[in-house]
């Protein structure tokens, strides 16, 4: 039993290095021929037959989704250092958006590629960008507990930038990346950074003053009939 369960585990570790090469020769080859590459330079990328992908992809489907996994945990792993470092959210912002454009930039071509979903594949940008909206989001709400603010904000915070900067990116790309990247980057900083400044702690209201105390009542004075004769 403990054969069979070692065979197995060695052959799926097999299957998914072989899958991962595949995954990087199909990485090479949208750099040189674009993100509308075919199957048939894909495969002459990795030495092999486009069977040998259908056998560990099922389509070109399939692929694809193997594609925009990899280049997600690539991007995931480039914003590790941003959501680390406990920078005040301005500051957050820039960084985040400094380093997401930096491998679109490195990258455009694979860019497109993720962002050109054949037929039925899922969104390639909704499960990222929900990945890492609720990481800002928990930075922000780091943040303004500490500065004394109300955290309820976060979540909408969080998701509406990630999602501002993945549309920044989209724009960009359109562009040509005609603006340099520290120009977009500025940009961004520039819309973001007043808001967060401009948020200040809420008044506490203050406490009601103690009732006055009540003056002493006045001492009774009983009167006594007069005695009678």
């Amino acid at each position: 039993m403990t054969t069979t369960d070692g065979r197995a585990t060695r052959w799926a570790q097999h299957n998914a290095d072989r899958r991962q090469e595949l995954v990087e020769a199909t990485l090479r080859a949208i750099r040189k021929h674009g993100s509308a590459v075919g199957m048939d330079d894909i495969a002459a990328s990795a030495s092999t037959s486009k069977t040998v992908f259908y056998r560990h992809f099922g389509d070109r489907n399939g692929l694809y989704e193997a594609v925009v996994e990899s280049v997600h945990a690539f991007i995931r792993g480039n914003l590790d250092s941003p959501l680390s470092s406990g920078l005040a959210p301005g500051e957050l912002v820039a960084a985040l958006a400094d380093a997401y454009l930096s491998v679109v930039e490195a990258d455009v071509e694979i860019y497109r590629f993720v962002t050109t979903r054949p037929g039925d594949s899922p969104d390639p940008v909704l499960g990222i960008t929900n990945r890492i909206g609720d990481e800002v989001a928990a930075a922000f709400a780091g943040w303004l507990t500490d500065a004394g603010l109300d955290p309820s904000p976060a979540n909408t915070w969080g998701h509406g930038v990630t999602g501002f900067v993945w549309a920044v990116a989209d724009r960009w790309i359109l562009t040509d990346l005609r603006r340099p990247r520290a120009d977009i980057v500025a940009f961004v900083a520039q819309l973001f950074e007043p808001a967060f400044a401009a948020q200040t702690p809420t008044a506490s209201p203050a406490p009601a003053a103690p009732a006055a105390p009540a003056p002493p009542s006045a001492p009774t004075t009983t009167t006594h009939p007069a005695p009678t004769a």
